[in-house]
């Protein structure tokens, strides 16, 4: 742990104080280096809840906003999101897309746009903001075009989770596979994302939720969040997407791939029916990786699609994922598995690289 100075926040600014903040496989992801270039040092953390710019009197820290930002107001609270809409470029005036010109996600900028500055330093050193969110700090600042507004009656502790795989995996299952009530879907992969696409599959009224993961641990979790059926490709001697074509007379009629594995990723796509079958991939494969698959598959009336953070628009669309919750159609407390302290953070890695649990929520104050 270490103090950092926050600066305030420039034009179309927002700073921060972060109340609850989770872990993400992106922060490992980035930390190793893993086909990417990030910037370092840097502050960690794609998904937080906390507070907007509200003013505490007296002795207590001042937090405001820069200029340009009219739509938030003292005692807002707000959902940082790795990425954003700025609601101006084409994705943003689109229907169809949440992928904003100017804010998608960017791992290499380090620093606001605004002035191409940090707000985070250290003895006057700067040290570099992490997909524009940083959230493993007490204060951060935010371009306002990546920060959801939210129902004040929603509780911080469990909603923060929405900023990043929650609603990745939800959003590719509602927003974009779509699946009719009683059909049958695959999902590949049941870390928090899949059984967030599992969620989204229950949630649509999928008569048959098909679990595909070489963990056959995690099986008895996914049942909580409408997992019908599981299989292990470990435990066949042919591809998976023909264990799963014989299990459903010739396909599924929805797949979501989870996992960033590029053979997953063609049995996700080979498994679905033919004539109205679609897939969805979400993992993030390796940068040489490249998807093969004969052309035939598409002809004869498959569909593949990808998606970014579910294709929610995050201002626009957050909000009402939030409500769902509050309207107990979506249950957010079992993707919940441990709690920690602020002072434990490093503990809350430690889950999440022997993979026990889903998501460890961290308390900032405590």
């Amino acid at each position: 742990m270490e103090e950092v100075e926050v600066a305030p926040p420039q034009a179309m600014e927002v700073r921060l104080k972060i109340l609850f903040t989770s872990l993400c496989h992106t922060d490992v992801y980035l930390w190793e280096a893993k086909g990417q270039t990030p910037l370092f040092p840097c502050i960690f953390g794609p998904e937080a809840g906390g507070y907007g710019h509200f003013k505490k009197r007296k002795k207590k820290i001042v937090e405001s906003v820069g200029e340009g930002v009219t739509d938030l107001k003292p005692g807002d609270h707000v959902l940082p999101v790795f990425t954003g809409e700025c609601k101006e470029c084409r994705h943003c005036e689109s229907e169809e897309s949440n992928m904003c010109d100017l804010l998608r996600i960017n791992t290499d900028r380090g620093v606001m746009l605004n002035d191409g500055k940090s707000r985070f330093s250290i003895n006057g050193q700067p040290i570099y903001h992490f997909v524009g969110t940083s959230t493993f700090s007490e204060y951060t600042v935010v371009h306002v075009g990546c920060v959801a507004k939210i129902n004040p009656a929603a509780p911080l502790d469990k909603v923060c989770v929405l900023s990043c795989r929650i609603s990745t995996g939800l959003g590719a299952t509602l927003n974009v596979a779509k699946p009719k009530k009683g059909s049958t879907v695959a999902v590949f992969g049941l870390g928090a994302v899949g059984l967030a696409a599992a969620e989204g599959a229950r949630i649509s009224g999928a008569s048959r939720i098909i679990g595909i993961d070489l963990n056959a641990k995690r099986f008895d979790q996914a049942k909580k969040f409408g997992v019908t059926e599981f299989v292990n490709p470990k435990d066949h001697d042919k591809p998976v997407q023909e264990v799963l074509a014989e299990m459903t007379n010739g396909g599924v009629d929805r797949s979501i791939e989870c996992t960033g594995s590029i053979n997953a990723m063609i049995s996700a796509f080979e498994c679905v029916h033919d004539g109205w079958g679609v897939a969805v991939l979400v993992g993030v494969p390796s940068k040489d990786d490249a998807f093969k698959t004969h052309p035939v598959n598409i002809l004869n009336g498959r569909t593949i699609k990808g998606t970014f953070f579910g294709n929610y628009k995050p201002r626009s669309d957050l909000p009402s994922v939030v409500e769902k919750y509050m309207n107990k159609e979506l249950e957010l407390e079992k993707f919940i598995t441990h709690e920690v302290s602020f002072s434990e953070i490093n503990k809350a890695f430690e889950y999440m690289l022997r993979g026990d649990g889903l998501r460890c929520i961290i308390h900032m104050d405590a």
